[in-house]
């Protein structure tokens, strides 16, 4: 089959060739020559068309292959600019919350011990972070933790490199607390279910609402008085109960904590003209 092609192809090249030379040599077509080009020509048609059309797909895949490299660039380009804008966004963040803390910092009239956070347990009742500041950095249990947004928790767990830090939110905490606004004393506890509230005597709750800011009330030697502890979103209406309850969320975003202060000395006086909103 494929030397009948061959043979094809050969005799009609024979052909043109004999027909070229004749037209040479001077001599006018004749009738032979006539009807062979007349048989010829339908072919050279095909063929043209079947070159063009060829040539044709070729240019388009040659294209398709340039357009394919060229997404395929973009699209490495495009996500290495992503990335690059989420580096340059995350430094961002760090810079500020930094910022934040080392001004905290410098305010603040008591020793303090910077620290990150490696490590969250929230599941649970135990609600905690775990910071990387310990015993061979002077940390003690019970020293109060915080952010420039207010109070954290203390330090229940001291190990040689590392430290746990109890949330307010944590079931078992207790805070002793005021109503900023009104000296309404009482104590900050944590629910099991992950908020805040503010328990207070009835006859000294007079006055409290939503929107109050609560702040530790520095009675003892734990926590300095002043520091911001939540604000009072609902009051829970008891009756004649001898105790009320205030509906708190907290002053600090614990899952978006990543450095925290250390308080290391004590403060006499009240700290807190120190926490502002933009720290």
């Amino acid at each position: 089959m494929r030397f009948g092609r061959y043979s094809l192809l050969i005799a009609v090249l024979l052909t043109s060739l004999l027909l070229l030379t004749v037209q040479t040599r001077g001599v006018g077509p004749t009738r032979a020559g006539d009807l062979v080009a007349l048989a010829l020509t339908p072919v050279q048609n095909l063929l043209t068309k079947v070159h063009r059309g060829a040539l044709s797909v070729w240019t388009a895949y040659a294209d398709w292959k340039a357009v394919r490299a060229e997404n395929l660039s973009l699209h490495a380009e495009n996500e290495r600019l992503r990335i690059e804008a989420l580096q340059a966004r995350e430094t961002d963040q760090e810079n500020r919350r930094l910022r934040r803390l080392a001004t905290l910092r410098e305010r603040l009239p008591l020793t303090t011990l910077g620290g990150e956070i490696i490590g969250r347990e929230g599941g649970g009742w135990a609600r905690s972070l775990t910071v990387n500041r310990g015993r061979a950095d002077g940390v003690a249990q019970q020293m109060p933790v915080i952010v420039p947004d207010g109070l954290v928790g203390r330090v229940v767990q001291v190990r040689a490199g590392a430290s746990v830090v109890q949330l307010l939110t944590d079931p078992t905490s207790t805070v002793g607390a005021v109503v900023q606004r009104t000296r309404t004393a009482g104590l900050v506890e944590g629910e099991p279910g992950g908020g805040l509230r503010f328990k207070f005597m009835a006859r000294d709750g007079a006055g409290v609402a939503a929107g109050d800011l609560i702040v530790t009330s520095g009675l003892g030697t734990l926590f300095p008085k002043g520091i911001p502890v939540g604000r009072v979103t609902a009051i829970e209406d008891k009756g004649s109960a001898l105790f009320h309850f205030a509906v708190l969320v907290p002053a600090v975003d614990f899952a978006r904590v990543e450095e925290v202060l250390l308080l290391t000395g004590q403060a006499s006086h009240d700290v807190a003209s120190l926490f502002t909103p933009d720290g």
